[in-house]
């Protein structure tokens, strides 16, 4: 039995691999080190920033072995088919920064290397400067509220009292009923008026539900009785 064993390393060389791989790795650090500067929320991931680094060298990988040989694009394109994360997305803006890495690695892997470092400094420039001038943000604070009291329809129409005096708006979310229908919880988004604290207003509904249990949570804050 006769054995072909071809090497196909020749179609590129090794200071292609070396540059593109070392580059690689550059830019996709510079875009985690960005990440980790702009990132705001408590859900910040070191593993996440290490992946994305991992990712734009695997794909500069990708697109040295791809080249321009579209037989090796769709058999790669079937062979990560089947790849499936379990892991969800904890915020949006991380799936933009996945796909500027993949970006990068297939200019790097493409060999547009001027390309690649522009495009890393652009975009990276324009998230820092999004992120230090705050750009998009809508002030516009909401609360929700949850309140518990007794089944009788009456006491519905004294929190919206109540709430009508301390937000700007409000809209009614869910109706819940709890301990076996001895209680119904009432569930509001709401904005509250200027100058009002969400004390107050948890304050203002104990006194209209019979003491029970009274929820007002603002962003990650939390506050109840």
């Amino acid at each position: 039995m006769n054995f072909d064993l071809q090497d196909l390393s020749g179609t590129f060389s090794t200071f292609d691999i070396v540059v593109s791989l070392a580059l690689s790795f550059v830019l996709s650090a510079i875009i985690g080190y960005v990440y980790r500067l702009t990132h705001k929320n408590v859900s910040y991931s070191q593993s996440y920033v290490q992946t994305l680094v991992m990712v734009g060298m695997v794909i500069t990988l990708i697109m040295l072995v791809v080249g321009s040989n579209i037989a090796r694009a769709f058999a790669l394109v079937g062979a990560l088919s089947v790849v499936r994360f379990r892991n969800a997305i904890k915020e949006t803006r991380d799936v933009g920064f996945i796909f500027l890495v993949m970006a990068i690695g297939m200019t790097t892997g493409t060999r547009f290397y001027v390309l690649a470092v522009a495009a890393t400094v652009a975009i990276c420039l324009v998230l820092v400067l999004m992120s230090r001038f705050n750009m998009f943000k809508l002030d516009v604070q909401r609360q929700v509220v949850k309140v518990q009291v007794p089944p009788e329809s009456g006491y519905t129409a004294l929190v919206e009292d109540v709430l009508i005096d301390y937000t700007k708006e409000f809209e009614l979310v869910s109706t819940e009923s709890v301990r076996s229908g001895a209680l119904t919880e009432l569930y509001y988004t709401a904005q509250l008026k200027p100058g009002r604290k969400p004390a107050e207003l948890i304050s203002a509904l104990s006194g209209v539900n019979t003491g029970q249990r009274v929820t007002v949570l603002t962003g990650y804050d939390q506050t109840d009785i």
